[in-house]
C-alpha cells in the first residue's frame, strides 16, 4: 500500500523515521510530510535516504501548485506519528497552513494519528475534545502509552509503541476496500407524519447512527444509498443522499434502490402511525379536547423480509428495556439477518454522539458493543455483517 507519513514536531519525531523503516520492510510505499517544527528535531534527508522519496516539507518549494491534492490522491493511508497537541488542534478545526495539514483537508482515504505530547498537554480539556472530533470522523486514535515523559514527567503522553502503530494502520488497510463492489442501501432518521399543515409527529432520532453506517460503508469502498428523513447533518462523503420527510415516501425510495443492494441495514427510526386524512388548513387550538384516529405506517422491515432474497437484512431496535429479547423478536417476526439493539432514553442512543448495542444474529449470536463513537460502532456493525454472510452462505452451501 502506498502510506504518507506525517510527521509532527516533538521529541518522539525521531521515532518517526524507525517506524518508516518498519512500514517500508512490511512492503509499504512511503511518503513523508514533515512540519517545520518536526524539522527542528530530525532534518528531512533522513527519511528521503530510509523511504527512496522526497521529503514533503514547504507548500512553496514544490513542484506543482496543486501537489498536495495529487499527493492526496495518489495514496491509500495518512499516518500522523507524532501528532502533537497543536497539530492535533489543527486538524480538528480544519486549519490548514503548512503541506501537511492543507494535504490532510484533501485525503478521502483512512487515518491514523498517534499523538505524543506531555501529560498535561494530554489530559487538557481542549485536546480531548479535539481527539474526539477526530474520532468522530472515522479516525484512528493510537493512545499514548503511559511512562518516563522528556519533560521528566511521568504518565500518558508517550509515543505508542511502533508494532501497536503498525498493527492499527494494518487494520485499517485490511479493512479498507472489503465492500469493494458492493451496493448497501441504509435509511436513516425519524419519519415526520403530518397532523396539519403545520404539525406532526415525530421521534428524538437525530439520524447520527445511520449516517454513520453511510460514512463507513463509503470510506470501505461500497457505493453507499442513504435515504433519510429529516435531519440536521451533512451528508456523509461518497454517500448517495435521498432525502425523505414521511414513512410513505421512505419506503417509496428504499423500494426504487432496493435492486442493487446487497445490504440493506434499516436504521431509521420510522414513526409507527400517521393520520391517513390530513386536513388543508392548520387546526386552531380550541378548548375542547381533541381525538385523533391514527393507522400504522407501512412496516417496511417487514416487507424487505418478505422479499429480500439474498441480501443481508439488518434492522435495529430502539428500546427502553430488555434490549436483547426485542432484538431477538424482531430478528424473527421482520426474518431479518441482524438485528442491532440499544438502548434510548439515557446517555446513549438518540441524540448522542455515542451508542452501545448488542447485535443479535440469524446464527444464534449475540454480541455485545460497549460504549463507543458511533462511527466506531458502524465499522463494528459492518465487520460483523460480513462475517455473518459469509457463515450464512457456508451453512447453505454457497
Amino acid at each position: 500500500m502506498r502510506i504518507l507519513l506525517g510527521v509532527g514536531g516533538g521529541i518522539a519525531a525521531y521515532k518517526a523515521a524507525e517506524l518508516a523503516r518498519l512500514l517500508m520492510q512490511e512492503g509499504h510505499q512511503v511518503r513523508v510530510i514533515m512540519t517545520d517544527a518536526a524539522q527542528e528535531f530530525v532534518r528531512p534527508l533522513t527519511f528521503a535516504a530510509l523511504t527512496g522519496q522526497k521529503t514533503l516539507t514547504d507548500m512553496f518549494a514544490i513542484e506543482s501548485a496543486i501537489e498536495h491534492i495529487s499527493v492526496a490522491q495518489g495514496h491509500d493511508l495518512l499516518v500522523i506519528a507524532p501528532a502533537t497537541g497543536d497539530l492535533i488542534a489543527k486538524l480538528a478545526h480544519g486549519l490548514a497552513g503548512d503541506f501537511l495539514t492543507t494535504l490532510y483537508l484533501a485525503f478521502t482515504g483512512p487515518v491514523v494519528i498517534a499523538p505524543a505530547m506531555n501529560v498535561n498537554m494530554w489530559m487538557h480539556a481542549a485536546t480531548q475534545a479535539n481527539l474526539e472530533t477526530l474520532r468522530k470522523r472515522g479516525h484512528r486514535i493510537v493512545d499514548p502509552e503511559s511512562g518516563y515523559l522528556a519533560c521528566g514527567m511521568t504518565g500518558p503522553g508517550r509515543l505508542a509503541g511502533l508494532e501497536t502503530i503498525a498493527a492499527a494502520i494494518g487494520r485499517e488497510l485490511s479493512k479498507r476496500r472489503d465492500l469493494d463492489g458492493e451496493t448497501v442501501l441504509i435509511t436513516a432518521g425519524p419519519t415526520q407524519e403530518p397532523l396539519d399543515p403545520v404539525r406532526y409527529i415525530s421521534n428524538r432520532s437525530s439520524g447520527k447512527m445511520g449516517y454513520a453506517l453511510a460514512e463507513a460503508a463509503a470510506a470501505r469502498g461500497a457505493r453507499a444509498i442513504l435515504i433519510s428523513g429529516p435531519v440536521r447533518l451533512a451528508p456523509p462523503r461518497g454517500v448517495e443522499v435521498v432525502s425523505v420527510r414521511t414513512a410513505a415516501e421512505m419506503r417509496e425510495k428504499v423500494l426504487e434502490n432496493l435492486e442493487p443492494a446487497g445490504i440493506v441495514i434499516k436504521a431509521a427510526a420510522v414513526a409507527d402511525f400517521h393520520l391517513s386524512k390530513v386536513p388543508d388548513h392548520k387546526v386552531k387550538k380550541t378548548a375542547a379536547r381533541i381525538t385523533l384516529e391514527l393507522d400504522p405506517t407501512p412496516d417496511i422491515l417487514a416487507e424487505l423480509g418478505r422479499n429480500k432474497g439474498d441480501r443481508l437484512l439488518i434492522g435495529f431496535a430502539a428500546e427502553t428495556q430488555n434490549v436483547e429479547q426485542e432484538a431477538r423478536r424482531k430478528l424473527e417476526s421482520k426474518n431479518c439477518d441482524m438485528v442491532v439493539g440499544n438502548l434510548v432514553g439515557g446517555e446513549t442512543g438518540f441524540e448522542s454522539d455515542e451508542n452501545e448495542a448488542v447485535l443479535v444474529m440469524r446464527t444464534g449470536e449475540t454480541i455485545s458493543l460497549p460504549r463507543a463513537p458511533k462511527r466506531e460502532i458502524a465499522d463494528r456493525v459492518l465487520d460483523e455483517a460480513l462475517k455473518l454472510r459469509l457463515a450464512l452462505y457456508a451453512a447453505h452451501g454457497r
